[in-house]
Parts: structure tokens; C-alpha cells; sequence
């Protein structure tokens, strides 16, 4: 069954139209998301969407649990910002790559609010939906929060600081 769906996803082919629309809702996403607009945020949603961040199994549903979500993120990082690295739209949604920063005010999942600034790395899928002309949810894959609150010093840094 699951091949079966990534197939149908890999034979989309896409028109300007599409890609255009997908790409003005992934905009108005990030706009009402940088704005800390809930409501906004929500329009470019569907009704069934699913907000989860895969490597902690939660879950979020609906358009209730995706403003759940973003008020839990905003109250914990309310001075939260994504530095865009990469992105690529397509027929089956949006991908990016962010650089996020922030001070962690509140709790927020697993992880005790300490007041410190932080700094992580998210990669963010938005599925589309094509009929709705919406974004079902996101899948958010987060490191560097995980084992260090503090921000992360470059590897080669790291290197270079414990050569003799």
C-alpha cells in the first residue's frame, strides 16, 4: 500500500498554476507564522490536518491541535525565529530546512524552560493537498535541541579546540 502511494506521488507533474499556488500558500504559512497568527497560520491548513514531530512521537490533529501546537511553540520560544536554508516546493508539498533560534520561556514537550537562548536545526515537510488547495500538517524533524540547550558549537571548531 505504501508503495503504491509513493508512486502515485512520484508520477505527479505539476503545472505552473500549481506550483505557483503551492508556493503563495507555503508564503502566507510563513508570513502569519513570523506575524504569530494563529488564525492566519490556520487558513493554510486543511480541516484533517497533522502536526508532528516524528523522533518524540507527538502528535497533534486537526486544526485545534495544529493551533495547540503553535501556541505551545510560541509560548515557549516567543521570540522564536526561522532562518530559511533551504527550500524546494513541489507536487507532493513543501521541504525546508531552517536554522531556528529563540529564548525557551516556557515548557515545551519533554524539555524544561530555562531561559536560555537556543538554537536548532528543524526540517520541516508541508504534505499538500491538491483537491483543497491546503497543506495537511506538518512532519517536523528537530536536532540540536535534544542534547544541548546551549547553542552549538560548529564541529570543526570543536576539532580545532581539542587538538593538541
Amino acid at each position: 500500500m505504501a508503495h503504491e502511494n509513493v508512486r502515485k506521488l512520484l508520477r505527479l507533474n505539476p503545472g505552473t498554476a500549481q506550483h505557483a499556488n503551492i508556493r503563495r500558500e507555503w508564503i502566507a504559512h510563513s508570513i502569519a507564522e513570523d506575524n504569530r497568527d494563529i488564525p492566519g497560520l490556520m487558513a493554510t491548513l486543511t480541516d484533517d490536518c497533522v502536526y508532528e514531530i516524528a523522533q518524540w512521537g507527538a502528535v497533534w490533529h486537526g486544526k485545534a491541535g495544529a493551533a495547540s501546537f503553535y501556541n505551545e511553540l510560541l509560548t515557549a520560544f516567543p521570540d522564536i525565529h526561522f532562518d530559511l536554508q533551504h527550500i524546494v516546493i513541489g507536487p507532493q508539498g513543501v521541504w525546508e530546512s531552517a536554522r531556528v533560534t529563540g529564548t525557551h520561556r516556557a515548557n515545551w514537550l519533554m524539555f524544561e524552560a530555562h531561559g536560555k537562548y537556543v538554537q536548532f536545526d528543524a526540517q520541516i515537510f508541508f504534505p499538500w493537498d491538491a483537491a483543497a488547495c491546503k497543506f495537511r500538517g506538518e512532519t517536523v524533524f528537530v536536532t540540536g535541541l535534544e542534547t544541548n540547550p546551549e547553542p552549538q558549537t560548529p564541529l570543526a571548531l570543536k576539532a580545532s579546540i581539542a587538538a593538541p
